[in-house]
């Protein structure tokens, strides 16, 4: 026998419930009881936002997302500031220079959380600056950049938009959209929404959408303006991602019953406790600024085979962890406690971590990760 666990961070886990919800029956998606789910969920997503404005579902991938963000909003040759500290932030700066954007960066080492002042200083020499662009939590990197602190600066500026790739930090970290004045968030399905890969989520401000006015770059599917319009009337343009939308429905009661601040707490023991426990191991973080509470990544040691260990774990032992990409492929291994996680699976994605580095003949003490793991979670588990 062989169980599988998902500890990569995204694709994560679904839960039971909402696998059941999602293999009921195909039902229609222009009918009265798909469009009172469809309402619901888009209220239930304006909590986890914290955001009175529309959150629109659109069948993609995160990234779809943060490309209707920037086709619906910006024109050819406007000025954006993209700080790219990770796999994530080269994506905005991609898909901006795909749509003839003038493509400022602040270039950043991996594992490194942008410094607020840094952003400032750019947008006083350049006033004419249309975007800036960062992720809340950088996925390849597994650190967290200051999106409230950055948004402060950014919301006293009407002709700036501050657009967040909340991937994974929106049901990860508390992200108040309105308070900390975001003014464009995008986040996906199958990372803290607990669902499978195929729904994005994007929310806009009323600064934003005035943008959309501007905006010229020629845009069919992913058309805002046009999904607003019939998301306000409980449908959308095109045919939904039926089944994903009706587990979401579950999802959002899932963590309303638990609590918002009771989800980012359970992120942060786990993150605390993946952290305490590698570090126990001699493994060295790889963030060197804020770690992200939706994974953990560490360093393996030199000459370490971390692509091999890395789909051994998978296919032979069943768990599935992430390692690096592009100049940390094989270099480093990150560990997902996001979503449908609990303690027990953080104990799982120790134990199993342990055991596997010893048969890849890692020195290290036995037993070290779980118990420091342990140490954290002891005092939460039955709360």
């Amino acid at each position: 026998m062989l169980k599988k666990y998902l500890m990569a961070p995204g694709p994560t886990p679904v839960p039971e419930k909402v696998l059941l919800e999602m293999a009921k029956p195909m039902i229609h998606h222009r009918t009265d009881e798909f469009s009172k789910t469809f309402a619901q969920s888009a209220e239930g997503l304006k909590k986890v936002f914290n955001t009175k404005k529309e959150v629109l579902m659109l069948a993609g991938s995160g990234t779809a997302g943060m490309e209707a963000a920037i086709i619906n909003t910006l024109n050819p040759g406007d000025k954006v500031l993209v700080i790219d500290a990770g796999k994530f932030g080269q994506r905005w700066k991609n898909i901006s220079k795909t749509f003839g954007m003038d493509v400022h960066v602040i270039e950043l080492e991996w594992g490194t959380s942008v410094d607020p002042a840094m952003v400032e200083s750019f947008l006083i020499a350049n006033p004419d600056t249309k975007a800036v662009m960062l992720q809340g939590s950088e996925t390849s990197t597994t650190a967290y950049h200051p999106v409230k602190e950055i948004g402060k600066i950014i919301s006293t500026k009407e002709d700036t938009l501050f657009i967040v790739d909340g991937i994974t930090s929106i049901g990860v970290h508390e992200t108040l959209m309105d308070e900390w004045g975001i003014d464009i968030a995008v986040t996906g399905s199958q990372k803290a929404f607990m669902l499978p890969p195929g729904l994005a989520f994007i929310a806009l401000s009323d600064k934003a959408w005035k943008f959309c006015e501007k905006a010229t770059i020629p845009r069919y599917y992913l058309d805002l303006k046009r999904e607003l319009k019939s998301q306000r009337e409980a449908t959308t343009a095109y045919t939904p991602t039926v089944t994903i939308i009706n587990g979401l429905k579950v999802v959002l009661d899932m963590m309303e019953e638990e609590g918002l601040t009771n989800v980012y707490k359970r992120h942060q023991i786990n993150g605390d406790a993946t952290r305490a426990a590698v570090q126990a191991m001699g493994f060295k973080l790889l963030p060197t600024g804020t770690p992200s509470n939706a994974a953990t990544g560490f360093y393996l040691p030199d000459g370490f085979e971390g692509g091999k260990f890395v789909k051994f774990m998978r296919e032979k032992v069943g768990i599935t962890y992430a390692g690096g990409q592009d100049h940390l492929k094989g270099r480093i291994i990150r560990i997902s406690h996001l979503g449908y996680h609990d303690a027990f699976d953080t104990i799982t994605a120790i134990s199993g971590l342990e055991m596997g580095l010893a048969k890849f003949g890692v020195k290290f003490d036995m037993g070290s990760g779980v118990k420091a793991a342990q140490e954290i979670l002891k005092n939460y588990i039955g709360e």
